[in-house]
């Protein structure tokens, strides 16, 4: 009980210490915790693009489209209960019957052919059923499962889906996916070799010190501890900064959103980070926090003199 009393008081001792000292030199740690902060908030900024722009594409589901082009033989009394059944079907919003004839007359007004049209003897244009997805049933893989379900059916014809610019857009949310990847691991090593370098010159600056701790029988771990808990610090500090940030930017960013969605007559509100974020942002800074100091710290104070482990 007592051995576990001394080691909370020795860790206590050496998280004040710190904490005083990045309240001396306040400048250099704002400095400091704001570049790292910069560093975390960037991949958090991307992952939220990548779902709010997911999110997003499930609102704006009108602009996918599902065209039913059914047989030529196909009554429009059959057609309308077609229609009917497939207002049913799972994934599917609603389902609008274009007839033969109001296609035929949309024909004759858009296309300036009317004279032509007027003298054939029969309507050439088959019925149409024209699907819009739900909003959750949307994606690239549910389209295409809708679209073989309703080919199946022996009445239709053709289906053609406008998909196209759904499958550019998630791929361009796949690669988005795997940049934030690639992009955390740089920033994240980039936050260790920031910390790493602040605490190399703060332990060079202090060598004079950790010498005579040295000298009256300091041990290393005693000598890394403040320099570890200083590490941890700048990151429990930069994570903060960092969700910080970009609860800023979606807050600036949310008018412009919803201003934009209702041009497509949706609703549709900007994601912001969470509180859960905001701890694994902060856990994120430990750690990384932690590894830069631990490195700089061991290869300094090793070169500064044997000390006892």
């Amino acid at each position: 009980m007592a051995s576990l009393s001394n080691w909370i008081a020795r860790h206590g001792q050496a998280l004040i210490s710190s904490g005083g000292h990045l309240a001396r030199h306040g400048f250099a740690t704002a400095l400091t915790v704001i570049v790292m902060g910069l560093a975390l908030a960037l991949p958090l900024a991307l992952d939220l693009l990548v779902r709010n722009a997911r999110g997003a594409t499930g609102d704006f589901s009108d602009a996918v489209g599902m065209s039913v082009y059914l047989k030529p033989q196909v009554t429009e009394q059959t057609a309308r209960q077609l229609a009917q059944n497939l207002s049913g079907h799972a994934g599917v919003a609603n389902v609008t019957l274009i007839t033969a004839t109001q296609g035929l007359e949309e024909l004759r007004t858009q296309s300036g052919f009317g004279a032509a049209l007027d003298a054939l003897s029969d309507n050439p244009l088959p019925n149409v059923l024209a699907i819009r997805p739900a909003a959750d049933a949307s994606s690239p893989a549910q389209l295409e499962l809708l679209r073989r379900a309703v080919e199946a059916w022996p009445e239709v014809d053709s289906v053609q889906l406008d998909r196209d610019w759904l499958l550019r857009f998630d791929a361009i949310l796949d690669l988005m996916r795997h940049m934030l990847w690639i992009t955390a691991t740089l920033l994240a090593a980039g936050v260790i070799a920031v910390v790493g370098n602040t605490i190399r010159l703060e332990i060079r600056s202090r060598s004079a010190e950790i010498e005579v701790t040295q000298l009256v029988g300091g041990s290393r771990a005693f000598v890394r501890r403040p320099f570890l808990y200083t590490g941890v610090l700048y990151g429990l500090i930069a994570g903060g900064i960092a969700w910080g940030i970009v609860a800023a930017a979606r807050a600036a960013l949310a008018p412009s959103a919803a201003r934009l969605a209702a041009a497509y007559g949706q609703r549709f509100l900007l994601e912001g980070p969470s509180a859960c974020e905001l701890g694994w942002l902060a856990l994120a800074g430990i750690v990384l926090g932690w590894i830069g100091a631990a490195l700089a710290s061991a290869h300094e104070i090793a070169r500064s003199g044997p000390g006892r482990g």
